[in-house]
């Protein structure tokens, strides 16, 4: 599979934004990536229980509002808000941990589609430590897998363990561990401390020392 590693990056527009969320203190990333195909196929393969695990993970539950839903081996919540096909919000829940997710598909004005997704949660040690890469990384992961997915959609998905120990899936987590620390930097942390922060990230994908 031939892979470019800087036009996925480039891809992305990040963005780190600190708010309050129920009366207490959160940071939000957000993701933007325009996809060469519609707004309705872009949602389907959203939403879609059947297409969904080509290229993320594989769901189980009710996903229609109100709704709870499971991915495999990863998180797990309930849908909050659809109004298809554009904005879909769910909680977004892991171990004892919540936060939310919210998502947001639109025609970009050049015959794409783009999608826009944040995920918010409360200050805590884990983002001390890690930071906006923490979440921001993983969630690039699987916008490169919806990119593939949506450029050939029979394809079967790649092994994700296998890309992230491949030459091209470290740098892919390198650069955007990196990315993330430079789109903290301009949401107002401190260099130094975004820059640790990524480091640790990086080490904590990839599996080096920070």
């Amino acid at each position: 599979m031939r892979f470019d590693v800087k036009k996925h990056l480039g891809a992305v527009n990040r963005s780190v934004a600190s708010l309050e969320r129920d009366g207490r203190a959160a940071r939000a990333i957000t993701l933007v990536r325009n996809y060469p195909t519609t707004a309705g196929d872009l949602w389907d393969a959203l939403t879609n229980p059947e297409r969904i695990p080509r290229w993320f993970l594989p769901i189980s539950g009710e996903l229609e509002p109100g709704g709870r839903f499971q991915f495999e081996g990863n998180a797990g919540g309930e849908i909050t808000a659809c109004d298809p096909p554009s904005n879909l919000e769910l909680t977004w829940e892991f171990g004892e941990f919540v936060s939310w997710v919210e998502v947001g598909v639109s025609e970009d004005g050049t015959g794409r589609a783009r999608l826009t997704l944040t995920h918010i949660q409360h200050a805590s040690d884990h983002w001390t430590q890690y930071g906006a890469g923490a979440t921001g990384v993983g969630w690039e992961m699987g916008l490169v897998g919806l990119a593939l997915h949506l450029a050939d959609p029979t394809a079967p998905k790649p092994d994700p363990a296998e890309f992230a120990a491949s030459a091209d899936g470290r740098a892919l987590l390198v650069g955007s561990s990196e990315a993330w620390g430079e789109a903290a930097i301009a949401g107002g942390t401190d260099p130094v401390t975004a820059r640790g922060r990524a480091a640790r990230t990086t080490a904590f994908y990839t599996g080096s020392d920070a």
